[in-house]
């Protein structure tokens, strides 16, 4: 597995240290402001792509407890873990680029959500009208992406560290996945692309809070594909000691506050 395969992957041991350490700090800020938006819509029948370990999932429940919400993931271990955290979901495993659903004329989703997800889909394009196809007439697609990468203080400080403890030959994951959709003129475009009228494009910068940088450090270093990057490479132990200082350094021991920027999409079938 190379390339942006290897970027994308996700042991089944992920998910618990990615709910731990990454979701209360970078994910739940946003999932609450994104849960918010799609509750304005009046949604009945929401859809959820790229689901994760289920923070918005768990939003999206409470602030509209009337909806039926189904969520998926590519990935199997995170649809196992989400399932557990919010069982008011209907939870399936799914491709986006492939969704398991029928077009939205015979009955289709309300509103179809992704938080932080759009950025892993191979073919943006193609998952967007598979979204709109599977969206009942008038529609919305509501979703977030990270903007660039120096505008996220955690992620940036640590890509420090592991450009620090890889001088020659960092791991690239955080560049080129999470923050490598962070144009909003080409993402404007790719929703156009499949058919879609853009209703809203905000920036938006929130902040997260973290009980120390250590703990970011270890979530990205545990609970994201930097994981196997770092251990393909050998010495995990030394890499962890010369990220987490690095990150502390940057940003203080801890508690720590920094600010995270994102553009949040609404799109019109």
């Amino acid at each position: 597995m190379t390339g942006s395969d290897a970027d994308r992957r996700w042991s089944e041991s992920m998910p618990t240290a990615y709910e731990q350490y990454l979701v209360p700090v970078l994910f739940r800020p946003f999932a609450e402001d994104l849960a918010a938006r799609a509750v304005a819509l009046h949604p009945r029948r929401i859809l959820e792509l790229a689901a994760g370990t289920g923070v918005l999932t768990s939003e999206l429940l409470a602030a509209a407890p009337s909806a039926e919400v189904t969520a998926t993931d590519l990935n199997e271990a995170m649809v196992a873990f989400g399932a557990d955290r919010a069982p008011g979901a209907v939870w399936r495993q799914a491709d986006a680029q492939r969704l398991p659903f029928p077009d939205g004329a015979d009955g289709g989703f309300d509103l179809v959500v992704c938080q932080f997800g759009v950025m892993f889909f191979p073919d943006r394009v193609a998952a967007f009208t598979e979204v709109r196809r599977v969206l009942a007439p008038g529609g919305r697609f509501l979703f977030t992406t990270w903007g660039p990468l120096g505008t996220h203080a955690f992620d940036a400080a640590v890509q420090a560290g592991l450009e620090r403890a890889f001088p020659t030959d960092p791991p690239r994951f955080l560049r080129t996945v999470p923050h490598g959709y962070a144009d909003p003129a080409v993402v404007a475009a790719d929703l156009a692309a499949a058919g879609f009228t853009v209703e809203e494009e905000r920036e938006l910068t929130l902040e997260g809070r973290a009980a120390s940088a250590a703990d970011v450090a270890l979530g990205f270093l545990t609970g994201t594909p930097v994981r196997a990057a770092v251990e393909d490479r050998g010495d995990a132990a030394s890499v962890r000691a010369t990220v987490v200082a690095e990150v502390t350094a940057r940003l203080g021991p801890g508690p720590v506050t920094a600010p995270m920027t994102a553009y949040v999409f609404r799109g019109a079938a």
